[in-house]
């Protein structure tokens, strides 16, 4: 479901699960590498990648809506995760392969940089569409890094974000051929493995501790 790769200090978490919804299961296991990983001493950086046509198409509705009793704590799992991910103590890379959706969306926008295939897939916020407004955990983790006018766009439009249009609005930072993808965040994550760690948590607590706490993460 979700492994880690490595590629010398770089630690690629592959995601492998189809449509890469979060449920239970994948939430459990997306906790559980965050714990492995932030045991690591010394350098090290983080690239996240999805597979075939889906980096992440967010929440599972479906399995969710299937066990309700359940679903708070789950979407309580989600937001923590995204202030884990928002102050990960070591620089982060989203390698965009495919379609970004909803909260699949939310989580990129938690990692430090992200790479977008460029020829296929969309950015998509669809919770307009959905009748399902962002909690304000949510909110939080889209708007830490966002610009205000085009989170506000994206929220309440739906818009789907080609990768030009993506990158041209701010959402993502490169883009790069589907064979690419991968290697390019692993290229840009490299060099920032050997940065001083605790300067970087510190940093990110400057810059995202109230998100991450909007989240349920204080750290």
């Amino acid at each position: 479901m979700l492994d880690i790769d490595w590629r010398d200090r770089v630690a690629v978490v592959r995601w492998r699960d189809g449509e890469n919804r979060l449920h239970r299961a994948s939430v459990d296991r997306w906790h559980a590498v965050l714990d492995e990983l932030e045991a690591v001493e010394g350098p090290l950086a983080l690239v996240v990648v999805g597979e075939g046509r889906f980096f992440s198409n967010g929440l599972d509705l479906d399995a969710l809506a299937a066990d309700r009793d359940a679903a708070r704590a789950v979407v309580d799992d989600v937001h923590r995760l995204f202030g884990r991910l928002l102050l990960f103590p070591a620089y982060t890379v989203g390698a965009l392969n495919g379609h970004t959706f909803a909260a699949g969306a939310m989580l990129a926008c938690c990692l430090d940089a992200r790479v977008m295939r460029e020829d296929r897939g969309y950015w998509c916020l669809p919770e307009a569409d959905l009748g399902l407004p962002l909690t304000e955990a949510m909110f939080a983790a889209v708007t830490a890094r966002l610009p205000v006018a085009v989170a506000a766009e994206a929220m309440n439009t739906a818009r789907r974000y080609t990768a030009a249009e993506a990158r041209a609005a701010g959402i993502v930072e490169h883009t790069a051929p589907e064979a690419e993808v991968l290697d390019r965040a692993v290229e840009l994550a490299a060099p920032l493995a050997a940065k001083d760690r605790s300067v970087i948590a510190r940093h990110k607590q400057m810059l995202f501790g109230e998100a991450a706490r909007a989240c349920g993460h204080a750290h």
